[in-house]
């Protein structure tokens, strides 16, 4: 197999970053100028959704196409325990292409697994080599996760972005080149702690930030985990909200660094004569609150702030569309590359091929009528009330969003058109009207006047819910496969 005869691919993730932060996307600010040109080039999915908001479990779907209940990855600290069949990099290297990445890791997979890797880079420390690279992460380490009130004292070759890209050009350099490639490059940012050197952290002025959707009354309003981490941050970091502004100018500078840095990576794909045969595939793990609610980082909750991400694909064979009709989510990607590459999607995947989608073929939109995802470790949700032994101290300044508390009992999520809904293992419904609703804080799940709403979209989670029994393991039975791994069943 020769690169000419089967697609590159580049797939490109970041850390904790919202959909709806680009201009493109309808956000004031032009914080992603390139993505934003990339995405007209290609498809933007703006109906893409995580299987979960937390790192781990979000990345192990990516890999293994399913959803957190049947790869059993459901906090980050359970990476080693995941259950699979073969997966994104088994499949790539069955079909003859070398692998490579570059970035942060967070996930079951390991340097041995890949023929070039350049990691792992947290958020705090990387593979530092240099006493500029080693104070860098220092630096970060001393702010606490941040957000800095002054512009980051180190050049912008510090960055991780910067160093991730630099890692993975090197990697490709390097590369066999008659087999086509496949480069993770994988950005922690942005990610808290939230810094930016010059230009970057003054790119975007605090007073031009746009006002977001509702402060801390909100999460005092929603009461559970929304109140608990609320009152957690007060508690810890006294006033804290006060620096909303600071927080967002600050991630959207942070956005725009990493604009230039996807820029200079494609732009090498095309000085190498490689850009017209690679796709590149755009996509988040999950959101950030970036302020909303009070909050910032993720941890309570599924809203779509931190449930919505962004989602692009462009390059050979790839129409030109922006869908703001489908509902996809992260646990596509897998078998969307198994048809990219010509190869069948392996059993076990529980995710949707986009490829007629993407490519301009005949597809069924109710297939993509709704999406469905999952959030929760299990057991019992903690009250609001709850002090349970954490993995840190409720004393001093720092803290973990994702903990026993946040992460507790199980929820699971349908988002259809206009409407989202929510249920617990307590048999606690929500339901929101995001029309006319975004920042879901009025749940109408009582409300007699949308009963018939309620209904319907419960039976398509209880679908969704069976849907996603896991098939694994395979034994004796041939069960019957489904082309593009639909199953829909509403006309």
């Amino acid at each position: 197999m020769t690169a000419a005869a089967t697609p590159n691919i580049l797939l490109v993730m970041t850390d904790q970053h919202r959909a709806d932060f680009t201009r493109g996307a309808g956000f004031a600010l032009d914080t992603m100028p390139f993505l934003d040109a990339l995405a007209t080039s290609g498809t933007r999915l703006r109906n893409a959704y995580t299987t979960a908001p937390a790192c781990v479990p979000a990345r192990t779907s990516l890999l293994t196409g399913r959803f957190p209940s049947a790869h059993r990855v459901r906090q980050n600290s359970a990476a080693r325990e995941v259950v699979r069949g073969a997966d994104l990099l088994d499949v790539l290297d069955d079909a003859g292409y070398s692998l490579h990445f570059a970035g942060k890791t967070h996930m079951y997979r390991a340097k041995e697994d890949f023929d070039s890797f350049a990691g792992p880079y947290w958020h705090e420390r990387g593979p530092d080599e240099t006493d500029a690279q080693r104070d860098f992460s220092a630096w970060l380490r001393s702010i606490d996760h941040g957000p800095s009130l002054e512009p980051t004292p180190f050049p912008l070759e510090c960055q991780y972005p910067y160093r991730i890209v630099s890692d993975a050009i090197a990697g490709l350099k390097k590369r066999d080149p008659d087999r086509p490639f496949f480069s993770w490059v994988s950005f922690p940012e942005p990610h808290n702690p939230y810094q930016a050197p010059e230009p970057y952290f003054s790119l975007f002025d605090e007073a031009d930030v746009p006002d977001r959707a509702c402060g801390p009354e909100a999460a005092e309003a929603k009461g559970g985990t929304y109140r608990w981490l609320r009152e957690l941050l007060e508690e810890k970091r006294p006033g804290y909200d006060r620096l909303w502004r600071r927080y967002r100018a600050t991630y959207c500078g942070m956005l725009r660094l990493i604009d230039d840095q996807i820029r200079r990576l494609v732009d090498f794909l095309d000085n190498e004569g490689l850009a017209h045969n690679t796709l590149v595939v755009f996509v988040a793990d999950h959101g950030d609150y970036v302020g909303d609610y009070g909050l910032q980082r993720k941890g309570a909750g599924m809203p779509d702030v931190l449930m919505r991400i962004p989602f692009v694909v462009a390059g050979p064979g790839i129409v030109a569309r922006d869908n703001a009709t489908d509902h996809v989510s992260l646990a596509d990607l897998f078998p969307t590359l198994c048809e990219a590459v010509g190869r069948d999607i392996p059993f076990g995947v529980q995710g949707r091929s986009l490829w007629p989608m993407l490519t301009g073929g005949d597809y069924p939109a109710e297939e993509f009528a709704s999406v469905y995802a999952e959030r929760g470790f299990g057991g019992l949700p903690y009250d609001a009330d709850a002090r349970p032994p954490l993995h840190f101290a409720y004393e001093g300044t720092r803290y973990d969003e994702l903990n026993s508390v946040t992460q507790s009992g199980t929820t699971r999520m349908l988002r259809q058109g206009r409407w989202k809904l929510l249920y617990d293992v307590t048999g606690r419904g929500e339901l929101y009207d995001l029309a006319e609703d975004p920042a879901e804080l009025h749940n109408r799940w009582a409300d007699p006047v949308v009963r018939d709403v309620r209904a319907d979209l419960t039976e398509r989670l209880l679908w969704w819910s069976t849907r996603v029994v896991d098939d694994l393991p395979r034994a004796a039975y041939e069960p019957r496969r489904a082309t593009h791994n639909y199953a829909t069943r509403w006309p």
